[in-house]
C-alpha cells in the first residue's frame, strides 16, 4: 500500500492540473488578444490625424502636388520660433518646480507627518475642480499689480503652470511612494547616520525615479498643450501663436506643420522619458 499511494495520488493529481493549465493559457491568449485590438483601436485613433495633418501640410499649391515650404516657414514665421522656444522653457521650469517643491514635499509628509496627508491631497487635488478660465479672473490682478512695476515675460507663466500640473504630479508621485516600502527605508539609513536630507534625495528619490519621470511627463504634456490661461493673461506661447496663425486663412499649410510638429516632438520626448524612466528601473 506504501508504495501505491504515491501513484494513485499523482493520477488523481494530474488530470486536474492539465485542463487547469490549459484554461489558463486559453485565458491569457483570450487577453493578448483583447490587449493587442484595444492598443491598435487607440494607436488608429490617435494615427490617423495626425497623418491627416501631415498629409495636408505637404501639400503644393497645384492639385496634386508636394512641397515642404509650410514646414520651411517654421523657422521664418515672425514670432513662432519665439513661441516655441518660450514653451520649452516653460516645460522646463514647470518640471523644475514640481521636482524641487512637490517631491521632497510629499516625501517628508509621508515620513514625518503623515497625519496631514489628506489636507495635502485635497490641497493638490483642487486645481482640478476648478476651471483655468476662474484660474485666471484670481491670477490677472496679481499679474496685473506685478506688471505695472516689472515688466515680465511669458516665462512667469510657470507659475500657473505648475498650479495647473499639480494635480497629474500628485497622483503620479504618490503611486511612486505607495510602491516603495519608505518607512523601512528612512529607517535604515537613519540607523546608519544619513541625514534627513540624504534619506530623501539619496536613499527614497532614486526609489520612486520612474513615478518621478510620470509626474515630469504629464507637467510638459500639459504645458505643451495649454492655451486658455497664456491667451487671457496676454502673453504668447505655442499654442497662442497657433491661434493667431488660425485666423489667417493663407496660413493654413504653416498652422498644421506646426501642429504637427509639435504633437510628434511631445511623442518624442514622452518616449525618450518614458525608455530612460524604465531603464534606470531596471538598472
Amino acid at each position: 500500500m506504501a508504495a501505491v499511494a504515491p501513484q494513485a495520488f499523482e493520477a488523481l493529481t494530474q488530470p486536474a492540473t492539465v485542463p487547469r493549465r490549459s484554461m489558463r493559457a486559453g485565458r491569457r491568449r483570450r487577453l493578448n488578444i483583447f490587449r493587442y485590438l484595444v492598443f491598435t483601436l487607440f494607436g488608429l485613433f490617435f494615427l490617423l490625424p495626425l497623418a491627416a495633418m501631415v498629409r495636408f501640410s505637404l501639400e503644393g499649391t497645384k492639385a496634386g502636388s508636394w512641397s515642404v515650404a509650410a514646414w520651411t516657414q517654421i523657422v521664418s514665421y515672425p514670432n513662432l520660433l519665439g513661441a516655441i522656444e518660450i514653451t520649452l522653457e516653460l516645460a522646463v521650469l514647470t518640471c523644475a518646480v514640481i521636482g524641487v517643491l512637490v517631491v521632497p514635499t510629499l516625501i517628508w509628509i509621508r515620513l514625518r507627518v503623515r497625519w496631514i496627508s489628506r489636507a495635502v491631497e485635497f490641497l493638490c487635488l483642487l486645481p482640478l475642480t476648478i476651471p483655468a478660465i476662474v484660474l485666471v479672473v484670481g491670477l490677472a490682478p496679481i499679474y496685473n499689480r506685478i506688471r505695472a512695476h516689472i515688466s515680465l515675460s511669458a516665462l512667469q507663466l510657470f507659475w500657473a503652470y505648475a498650479i495647473l500640473a499639480l494635480p497629474y504630479a500628485y497622483r503620479a508621485l504618490i503611486a511612486g511612494l505607495d510602491a516603495i516600502d519608505t518607512k523601512t527605508l528612512s529607517e535604515a539609513a537613519r540607523s546608519l547616520g544619513a541625514g534627513w536630507f540624504t534619506v530623501i534625495w539619496r536613499v527614497v528619490v532614486p526609489n520612486m525615479w520612474p513615478a518621478i519621470l510620470n509626474a515630469m511627463i504629464l507637467t510638459s504634456a500639459l504645458v505643451l498643450g495649454e492655451f486658455t490661461v497664456a491667451l487671457l493673461l496676454l502673453y504668447t506661447n505655442l499654442q497662442t501663436s497657433l491661434y493667431y496663425i488660425s485666423r489667417e486663412t493663407a496660413n493654413a499649410g504653416v498652422l498644421f506643420s506646426t501642429s504637427a510638429a509639435a504633437l510628434l516632438f511631445a511623442f518624442v520626448l514622452l518616449m525618450i522619458l518614458s525608455l530612460a524612466g524604465r531603464r534606470r528601473g531596471h538598472r
